[in-house]
């Protein structure tokens, strides 16, 4: 994908920075790990410090000092979310802020755009009503017929401000509304088409049926978004899948948790076992965490709730999903990405066992 900010290789995992930051990393830090692209969330960035003020700045970009691109979701999910403090309209949603007092608020499909027209995004998303699970048929075909008027009305509202937009499918775990959903937002129009609603308490099997059922509706020549997943096995099962970019904050929640991705599996660094541990978390890995420190270090600073190890597990995480990303990538133009998938996934396997 080429943006103003920069070019992104797909597929591409994006790290979250849903407050303008992803949290306990500076801008070098990400640029250092290998970051083409990063999430920020319109809903927070509304809330604090105010889209007119981010504006004012020149956009998030200059606001946080991150000069490559930037996608901006459109708080749907976050609404979602706040399920004892909203009221979902046909105009749009109100809600109660958790940070001003309860003061309400109401996002409508237009106001949503505005906000991350202020903000400056290189890719913007639609405002969206995120099915819950368990959703019965009628209520995820109401849901997602609501969210394809929306985007009709983002659709009409974005300017030519050089910014993409893309639509989000929606429909539950009804496949058949899945392809309705994807077809309607084709038959609009957007620059990409991301699949949303997944990742919210259904099986694996099912999310994976789910991206079945959707991706052949969507164009190939448009960039297709997993929203909110997942683990390092749904990464490498949705490329397979057909899908190009990625989000979620199990990378930098998790390290932030003491609990490492590496290439054998999970490792919780607060167990007694790595003591004396003179390892790093992960022998496999170039990261700067990896090249430096040992686990009975880390195991340490997380027990003395040191920030530091915020930090450093953190790094970790994030180097961890962007280098399993360029191997796929790596995989992909070798023509090789069946076999690598295989040996993936029977590493994991083995590990797990």
């Amino acid at each position: 994908m080429t943006t103003d900010h920069g070019d992104v290789n797909t597929p591409i995992f994006m790290p979250v920075g849903t407050q303008a930051t992803v949290k306990t990393l500076s801008p070098e830090d990400l640029v250092s790990i290998g970051a083409e692209i990063i999430l920020s969330n319109t809903y927070h960035l509304f809330l604090r410090p105010g889209h007119e003020l981010i504006r004012d700045f020149g956009g998030v970009q200059k606001f946080m000092a991150w000069n490559r691109p930037v996608l901006t979701d459109s708080g749907g999910f976050q609404v979602f979310s706040l399920a004892e403090l909203r009221k979902i309209t046909e105009e749009g949603v109100t809600f109660q802020s958790p940070i001003d007092g309860g003061a309400k608020h109401l996002i409508t499909p237009e106001y949503a755009i505005e906000i991350q027209e202020a903000l400056g995004a290189d890719i913007i998303m639609a405002f969206d009503e995120c099915t819950p699970y368990p959703a019965t048929r009628d209520y995820a075909e109401e849901s997602l017929e609501r969210t394809l008027r929306w985007a009709k009305r983002c659709a009409a509202a974005k300017k030519e401000t050089g910014q993409a937009l893309f639509g989000i499918v929606q429909g539950g775990i009804y496949p058949e509304l899945r392809r309705h959903s994807a077809g309607a937002l084709v038959d609009t129009g957007f620059d990409g088409y991301a699949i949303g609603g997944l990742s919210v308490g259904e099986t694996k099997p099912l999310m994976y049926e789910m991206i079945e059922a959707t991706v052949p509706s969507l164009p190939e020549d448009r960039p297709r978004y997993l929203m909110g997943v997942g683990t390092p096995e749904d990464l490498v099962e949705g490329v397979a899948r057909g899908i190009d970019m990625f989000d979620c904050v199990m990378p930098t929640r998790n390290a932030r948790n003491g609990t490492f991705f590496t290439s054998f599996g999970k490792v919780a660094i607060r167990n007694a076992r790595y003591e004396r541990d003179k390892q790093p978390i992960d022998p496999e890995c170039g990261c700067s965490t990896c090249r430096n420190f040992s686990r009975a270090y880390l195991r340490h600073l997380f027990n003395a709730s040191e920030v530091l190890a915020l930090r450093l597990g953190t790094i970790h995480n994030l180097f961890f999903y962007l280098e399993l990303m360029r191997n796929i990538r790596q995989s992909v133009e070798q023509g090789r990405f069946v076999e690598f998938k295989a040996e993936f996934l029977a590493k994991r396997e083995q590990a797990s066992s």
